[in-house]
């Protein structure tokens, strides 16, 4: 049995935009294991952000196989796709993504209201991860009354939320300065440690280099894979 959360094999892409057909991904070979830290980093244009959308259940291959936590979803529909997504998957994104005119608290607490769970353990989940994340005495702040990093945590906090397979990262210490991308580089590092399974996309080598394993992509290719 494969201890491998994400499993991809030949994974293809190709963009059909009516006059051309761009192939943004080439026949992709990726497994990352339970628990491990891996940084996918690689020139604009490289293929990276079709990759991270793949890998998130944000689209579906041309060719090839993805399976996810050993659920194949290579040819999943929009609504099975979303499905999938919001169980197996926390998003960490670049603009952090928060609703400006809710709480801390309540941007954490949306995944799982829609995951439909109970109030009482909602409560109990939220306050534990502002808790983790170190925000525990900003919880009923808003967006606007945080700093760039602290909105950052309250993202990272929500992508913990629904207690995911892999945790999904994409440029997340691109709006920072230099101090809050370094605390944001600890708190991966930390729930890496923790058991958790991170993927980072990223142009910061620094970040990278905190990962167990770098994957380098050039051209829609996996053209490195080193620890």
């Amino acid at each position: 049995m494969t201890s491998d959360i994400i499993e991809m094999e030949r994974i293809r892409k190709v963009y059909d935009t009516g006059k051309v057909q761009v192939e943004a991904l080439k026949g992709i070979d990726l497994a990352v294991e339970a628990g491990e830290f891996v940084a996918i980093v690689g020139p604009s244009g490289s293929g990276k952000s079709t990759l991270m959308n793949l890998i998130g259940c944000l689209d579906t291959p041309s060719d090839g196989r993805y399976r996810l936590a050993g659920e194949d979803v290579s040819k999943l529909g929009k609504d099975d796709l979303a499905d999938v997504r919001n169980r197996r998957v926390g998003f960490v994104f670049q603009g952090f993504n928060l609703l400006p005119q809710i709480s801390a608290f309540e941007n954490v607490e949306m995944p799982l209201v829609f995951g439909g769970v109970a109030p009482k353990e909602r409560r109990r989940r939220v306050g534990e991860l502002m808790e983790r994340v170190g925000l525990a005495d900003r919880m009923e702040h808003k967006p606007t009354e945080l700093s760039g990093g602290q909105m950052q945590r309250v993202a990272i906090a929500r992508a913990l939320a629904m207690q995911p397979d892999v945790v999904l990262a994409d440029e997340p210490t691109g709006n920072l300065d230099t101090a809050s991308g370094g605390d944001i580089m600890q708190l991966f590092t930390d729930l890496w440690r923790q058991g958790r399974t991170m993927v980072v996309i990223t142009h910061d080598m620094t970040l990278a280099r905190r990962a167990s394993r770098i994957v380098r992509i050039q051209d829609g290719l996996v053209v490195a894979a080193a620890a």
